[in-house]
Formats: C-alpha cells, structure tokens, sequence
C-alpha cells in the first residue's frame, strides 16, 4: 500500500525547531495494530492519521511511538498544513473528528490556528514520587489530564533534568505527564513551560499544543488578560499564541515542511 506522506514542523516557521509530526493521508483505516506500528517506526513524538470524510472534513488520530493519544495540537497543526498547502490549497478552514470531538483549524496570514478545548486545572498536593523525579518541587501544583507544576522562574523550569525513568513508573496509570511552567524572564513572551511524559514515549516533548489547554486558563486567570503569548524552552524550542474564549482556547502556530513521499506500508 503507497500512502502519501509528510513529516512538518510545527509551532515554528523555522526548518528543525518545534516539534516535528508525521502525517498519513489513508484511504480507510488500517488496524490499530498497524497504526501504532508505523508511529513506532517513525520514532516522532507523534504521528497523525488522516482519512478524508467529505468536503474539508477528515477523521484524525494521533500516534505516540507507543500509545493512541486522545489530544495532540503540534500533529494537528502538521494536519492542517498538509491540507491546507498541498492536498486542498484553496482551503482556509478544516474541521478534524477526533477523540476529543470535532476541531477547527483556520489559516491567519501565515499561521494556523487550533481550536482547542479549555482544561482548567484544580490545585491539588504536589504528588511526592513525581515530583521527586522531576527533580525540583514547584511552587504551586494543579492537577487535571495533566500535573502542572508552576515555577517561580523561567530559570528554574529551563533547568530541570527530570530522572526520565523514576519519572515514567510514577506517572504509569495516571495522568499524561507533567507541565513545567513559569513566568517569562524577558519581554519575548509572557510565559515559558516544557513537558515530560516518559511512560508515553515521550521523554521531553518538543513543544505541546495540548499542554497549553491547560496552561492558558492558569496564566490567563493569574496574569489577567485572556491572550498569552507563549514559549515552550525545549531545546528544539517552540512558539504559539494563544487566546481563551470560554471553555476554548485558540492556539495558533507557524509550521515548515521537512519531508514530502510515500510510505510503502505492508500488508
């Protein structure tokens, strides 16, 4: 089977920064078997499966190398982009069916922008065995899909070397990862954060789309203002601007094509 195939970068408009994605354009869906072993072989933080629905409408899943995930912002930016700069150019709007409902993405210039859920997290007591393998103890500790651990300092968040390993057997049953965040240090945004989640395949996450559901309702609500302009200070390194409507969030962000061919999948 020959399945048209890309790998883009996004949140960022520049080549080996933010956070690559791989994208399958399929005809119908393979086995959940298959899929998990193509993003394994693709070794990316994510891999999204599209199939077409009718009109701009398409079905998309999201593939860590090691689980089915129900959320993903930086391989639903890539999704877009696909559609949007190679297979439906004329677009400026596509609508995505997922496990986490059906989401918009429109074009803005040269960004695209998600459609995201709002998660608002709960304060809650800092879990000891997670935050031990984090390696620093936060100041502030909230809880929902995710741990969101609230630094004092960018310098602290950008500091952290979490025990990845310790880090993935605390989190094994439980919620996704953890989101490490702080204040910006400089006028080049408002916040910083970055994301761990090792039980998943994914020791450091390049820059997560998902994580900022529920970093934007946090800041929004401490900084007071609605639209949060944030960096994810992985070493890759990330940007995305965000803005809370209610119970949804825009995230919008840049994306650069890496790769473009066909993947020959067996049968």
């Amino acid at each position: 089977m020959r399945c048209p195939f890309y790998q883009v970068d996004a949140f960022t408009g520049e080549a080996f920064r933010g956070n690559p994605a791989a994208v399958l354009v399929l005809e119908t869906w393979l086995p959940d078997t298959a899929l998990q072993a193509i993003a394994a072989e693709n070794n990316l933080a994510e891999t999204a499966f599209l199939v077409h629905q009718a009109d701009r409408d398409y079905q998309l899943r999201w593939f860590t190398p090691v689980v089915e995930v129900p959320l993903c912002g930086h391989a639903t930016l890539a999704s877009a982009f696909v559609i949007m700069t190679r297979i439906d150019v004329t677009a400026d709007q596509v609508w995505f069916i997922t496990a986490s409902g059906r989401l918009g993405v429109h074009r803005q210039g040269d960004m695209f922008v998600l459609d995201f859920p709002a998660e608002t997290p709960v304060a809650c007591e800092p879990p000891g065995d997670v935050v031990a393998a984090v390696g620093r103890a936060p100041v502030e500790t909230l809880c929902g899909s995710n741990h969101l651990f609230v630094y004092a300092s960018e310098a602290e968040v950008r500091s952290l070397k979490p025990d990845m390993r310790d880090l993935g057997t605390a989190l094994e049953g439980g919620v996704r990862g953890v989101i490490a965040t702080a204040p910006c240090s400089s006028d080049a945004a408002d916040v910083v954060s970055r994301f761990f989640a090792p039980h998943h395949g994914i020791p450091e996450d390049p820059v997560t789309g998902s994580a900022h559901c529920m970093i934007v309702p946090y800041w929004a609500a401490r900084l007071g203002t609605g639209t949060i302009h944030a960096l994810q200070v992985s070493r890759r390194g990330g940007e995305l601007h965000c803005r809370l409507r209610h119970d949804r969030i825009d995230i919008a962000g840049k994306a650069v094509a890496f790769i473009e061919g066909v993947a020959l999948i067996p049968p």
